[in-house]
Formats: structure tokens, C-alpha cells, sequence
């Protein structure tokens, strides 16, 4: 592991890092906040998915969520959205390719050989920020914004106890029934959609449901809130009876002044299950 910047943030350190991933088969970047409690022993974590387009920088810079994390004594994961580099496919769309892995595991040519973002979120860096940081790893959380809400409320519910919270910020909630899904999971798994379904919240809920708290943030004036499809996941929830709390924001739209506005309640939500 290479350390690529460290800076003084809230008390704490905000670091960037890259590492040669097994799982992406490609140089991969992370971002890492430790609140000052880490000197003294290992903290709760909180992992932050970012959405279409981003690298770990995105959050990193625009979510202000450090202040947040600070105060609660809570660190920050935040990973690149896919694998990069001149080896790895890509694509002219900017949904699908480098910048849009959408956290699953691809079966398909081209993407199969370092598409692999479920396992490198699930277990490659999660080995390696609990090995080599002061990180509890029976303490974890997990949110995300847009496609990165796609990816923490499926892997919350894909992964049975690992997160003790999930929240998302304007996620991609029912992808099988949408062209922000729909199109990618069969680039990437092909046309069998019954392996589409681990990939979908609105499913997983109907499914599997989670063994926690959730919390759902969506704007109502978001531009993409048909490709978001808030609804199915609420009604989905809702048949389950599952702890959930799903807001509608009046006119907040799909951007990080949505996500920075509504990061104190989403830290604060994740801080009491964590602490719990």
C-alpha cells in the first residue's frame, strides 16, 4: 500500500492511499479519514459509495462528512466507483465502464477481468484497512450516493451482519426495472436476469429485507428520480414491515449540496447503531 497524501482534518487524519487490488486486477485509490480517537485504539467505521462518474474524491471533498465523523469518532471509507487504468475496458457512455462498476462482480467480456467491485468492496479493502489501520471490524455501517446507494443497500442485505446500519442518499432503488440498471447488468452479467436480482434493493428488500435500521434520503426535485424509482423501494419496505425511515426532501435535487445538507442526520443515524 502506497501513501499517496495525508492531511490534518477535524483532529483527525484525511488520507488517500492506493494499492495493487487481486480483485480489480489493477492499481486501485481509497480515501481514509480517522478521527483522533484512532490513536488510541481502533473506531467504528462507516463506508461511503460513491455514484456515477466519481472516483474516491468526490465525497472525500464535496459530502462534509469529516466534521460529522469527527464529532462522532467514526471513520470514513471512501473507495473509487470501478477499476481503472489503460488496461481495463471502458466505454464512450459515461454509465458503463470506468466510473459506473456498479458494485457487482461482471461475468462478461470485457469486464470480467477487473470488474470485480463486489468483491473488492466486500472483502479485499476491508481486509486491508482493518489490517492496516486502527479500524473495528465488528463495527460497520455503510451509505452511498446515487449508484453508490444502489451498492451499500445491496451489500447490506447481500452480506447478513456485517453493517449494523445502511442508509442512501437518492439511490438507484429498482435498477432491473430501470435504464440506469438495466443496461449495465447485462453488460456486465449477461441476459439471464435471475443473477440481475441480488443486485436490486427493491428485490433484496422483498427478499431478504436487512437486519437493521435503514434511512433513505431522495429530493424531490432530483432529475433523476424516475430512473431512481423511490417508490418501489417504500412499498417494498413497507410489505416487508421493515425498520425503515424513507424521506422525500422537497426540492432538493440529485447533487452534493443534497448530500451535505442531510449528512449530520445520516451520520448521526449510522453513530447510534454503531455506538450501540
Amino acid at each position: 500500500m502506497k501513501v499517496v497524501s495525508e492531511n490534518k482534518c477535524f483532529g483527525g487524519v484525511q488520507g488517500v492511499y492506493s494499492h495493487a487490488s487481486e480483485a480489480a486486477n489493477c492499481e486501485m485509490t481509497f480515501g481514509l479519514f480517522l478521527p483522533e480517537e484512532a490513536r488510541d485504539g481502533p473506531v467504528p467505521v462507516l463506508w461511503y459509495l460513491s455514484g456515477l462518474t466519481c472516483t474516491h474524491e468526490n465525497a472525500m471533498v464535496k459530502a462534509g462528512a469529516q466534521g460529522w465523523a469527527a464529532e462522532q469518532g467514526v471513520a470514513l471509507v471512501f473507495p473509487d466507483t470501478s477499476p481503472r487504468g489503460e488496461a481495463v475496458a471502458d466505454d464512450d457512455a459515461y454509465d458503463l465502464g470506468q466510473g459506473a462498476g456498479f458494485y457487482v462482480n461482471a461475468t462478461q467480456d470485457p469486464w470480467q477481468p477487473h470488474f470485480q467491485m463486489w468483491d473488492y468492496i466486500a472483502q479485499e479493502l476491508p481486509a486491508l484497512v482493518t489490517s492496516e489501520f486502527a479500524i473495528d471490524a465488528d463495527r460497520q455501517s455503510i451509505t452511498g450516493h446515487s449508484m453508490g446507494g444502489h451498492g451499500a443497500l445491496t451489500l447490506a442485505m447481500g452480506l447478513p451482519g456485517r453493517y449494523r446500519s445502511v442508509s442512501a442518499f437518492s439511490p438507484i432503488t429498482h435498477p432491473t426495472a430501470s435504464d440506469w440498471g438495466r443496461k449495465q447488468l447485462k453488460a456486465y452479467l449477461g441476459t439471464d436476469e435471475a443473477t440481475w436480482a441480488r443486485h436490486d434493493a427493491t428485490l433484496m428488500m422483498r427478499d431478504v429485507g436487512f437486519d437493521g435500521p435503514v434511512l433513505v434520503d431522495t429530493g424531490t426535485s432530483d432529475q433523476f428520480i424516475d430512473l431512481l424509482k423511490p417508490e418501489a423501494l417504500a412499498e417494498a419496505a413497507n410489505a416487508r414491515r421493515q425498520e425503515a425511515t424513507l424521506r422525500l426532501q422537497p426540492g432538493y435535487d440529485h447533487s452534493y449540496f443534497f448530500v451535505s445538507t442531510f449528512m449530520e442526520d445520516h451520520m448521526s443515524f449510522h453513530a447510534e447503531a454503531l455506538y450501540s
